[in-house]
């Protein structure tokens, strides 16, 4: 029986560096991602590994969206690992942020995430011996002013996956999430980390390096991945600075990043 990883948001940055990971370990993978975004492409790239190679091209924001690629999947694919990685997020004031942009946001890294686990999980737990891999962000550890939102959906998956975890401990599917810091998976990524200071480049990484060894420690059995010293530093001063030092910290230097953009309009 072929067995498969499937991999959320596997188009660009984190996820794209998932499957060539992937495939340089000779794992099979079904790519999810936006349509129009080089999918097919990156699969022809892929099978250059000798693997086999599937994509489908969606909105996860969409409920329906969501119940028609896993159906697609289950259908067709044996899954022994599934990577959550599809996510967005972005800096913008509360009170300007429209209600589709607060949506989305919500839609695709809550709802998707919990829906494709609970829709795929049934199928991992037919195999041998099966994975969940869910990725959260450092910004889970902690609320920040205006990104508001996307730390509270991050922290969602965090305790999502650790309790997920405790439930799936005495089956055959490990579960386990990893905090990425900031990362430079194009242009406006990095734009966005450069106007944060020092602090928000602490543990930057490149995204194959973060797939490299969020995949070795996956296999590994580790339960809460980190990712190097940097990423070390930012967890521990976040669970040692009270709220009240943290919160304006970290708010204030995102205030810097919004008013830094601005004069470069």
């Amino acid at each position: 029986m072929i067995e498969y990883a499937v991999i959320t948001g596997a188009s660009s940055g984190l996820g794209k560096a998932f499957a060539f990971e992937l495939a340089k370990r000779k794992i099979n993978v079904v790519l999810i991602s936006l349509p129009h975004e080089g999918l097919p492409e990156m699969a022809t790239q892929l099978m250059k590994y000798s693997i086999e190679v599937a994509w489908y091209e969606t909105d996860l924001t969409v409920h329906e969206n969501v119940r028609l690629v896993t159906d697609w999947i289950n259908d067709h694919f044996s899954v022994s690992l599934l990577i959550n990685n599809a996510g967005m997020g972005g800096t913008k004031r509360f009170i300007e942020a429209d209600t589709d942009y607060i949506n989305r946001i919500i839609q695709l890294n809550v709802m998707s995430t919990s829906l494709i686990t609970r829709a795929l999980v049934h199928n991992l737990m037919r195999q041998p011996r099966a994975y969940i891999l869910n990725v959260a962000s450092m910004a889970a550890f902690s609320p920040m002013g205006f990104k508001t939102v996307y730390p509270a959906s991050k922290a969602f998956i965090h305790h999502f996956t650790r309790g997920l975890y405790q439930e799936l401990r005495d089956t055959n599917v490990f579960v386990s999430v990893v905090n990425p810091g900031p990362m430079k998976t194009n242009h406006d990524a990095t734009t966005r980390i450069n106007r944060q200071g020092l602090f928000g480049r602490l543990g930057l990484l490149s995204p194959e390096k973060v797939a490299a060894i969020s995949i070795r420690q996956l296999f590994k059995r580790d339960t809460m991945i980190m990712l190097g010293w940097g990423n070390g530093i930012s967890w521990l001063l976040m669970k040692v600075l009270p709220i009240w030092v943290r919160l304006p910290l970290l708010t204030k230097a995102i205030e810097r990043e919004i008013k830094m953009e601005r004069c470069t309009r």
